[in-house]
């Protein structure tokens, strides 16, 4: 059984569905990317995975659970955290403050110092606005803040928007480490090269559908993907 299961799923915005019949799976342990332009349907697909999409039909089970019923707030207490693309911090309060605020977390003292450890730049300018960091810093505070909960899946949303280049590098390594801190990831990016670079597995979408899937290493080999869905990013 996969961390995470999605099956047939079909789903939208009023009558109109974005999604068509998506099959999708993430083991535990497994990072696995989700790419494809704008308006393919990836970000349709992670509203409905994190209970934010008003309609969908089809099966969302995680770790064997049917998630059809299950609010977003019960589906980051069950191991499922979301990163999106903005306002992923509170810009006014500061890095303490960010964690602080943080509900349902358990052992939270012990959880927050964990944090400052994983990411030292944090625990340095903890009493700085989040609106004073850096691109990199500002996405190390959002994984930090999702990482209270103690997920077993992570959802990543575009982590690597508008950064240089060598913030982009940075970022994919912390994703990369989810690895062996023991979280599966669904990694949502445009700058698929790289993303794949660091996965399992991955997923191309196109107009609401998956066109093509399987190991990242053969998706990255494959020319037809690369022409059409990969471009030129760097």
């Amino acid at each position: 059984m996969s961390l995470l299961e999605i099956e047939s799923l079909r789903g939208g915005y009023g009558e109109v569905d974005i999604l068509q019949d998506i099959d999708l799976k993430v083991d535990g342990n497994e990072i696995v990317t989700l790419a494809g332009t704008n308006g393919s349907g990836k970000s349709t697909l992670v509203k409905a995975l994190t209970g934010l999409l008003p309609r969908w039909t089809g099966r969302i089970a995680f770790e064997g659970r049917d998630l059809k019923l299950t609010s977003a707030e019960q589906r980051i207490a069950i191991g499922i955290s979301y990163v999106p693309q903005v306002a992923n911090v509170f810009p006014s309060l500061t890095i303490a403050e960010n964690l602080d605020v943080m509900e349902g977390v358990t052992n939270r003292d012990q959880r927050i110092a964990e944090a400052y450890e994983r990411f030292p730049a944090l625990a340095a300018r903890r009493k700085s606005r989040a609106s004073s960091l850096s691109g990199g810093e500002r996405q190390q505070l959002a994984f930090a803040r999702a990482m209270l909960a103690n997920p077993r899946l992570m959802v990543l949303d575009e982590p690597t928007a508008n950064l240089s280049v060598a913030l982009v590098s940075q970022v994919l390594g912390m994703v990369a480490d989810l690895r062996g801190a023991g979280i599966a990831v669904l990694l949502v990016e445009q700058r698929a090269r790289q993303a794949l670079a660091i996965s399992d597995r991955g997923y191309i979408m196109d107009n609401g559908s998956v066109v093509l899937s399987g190991p990242a290493k053969d998706l990255l080999a494959d020319e037809r993907m690369a022409e059409l869905y990969l471009g030129h990013q760097i």
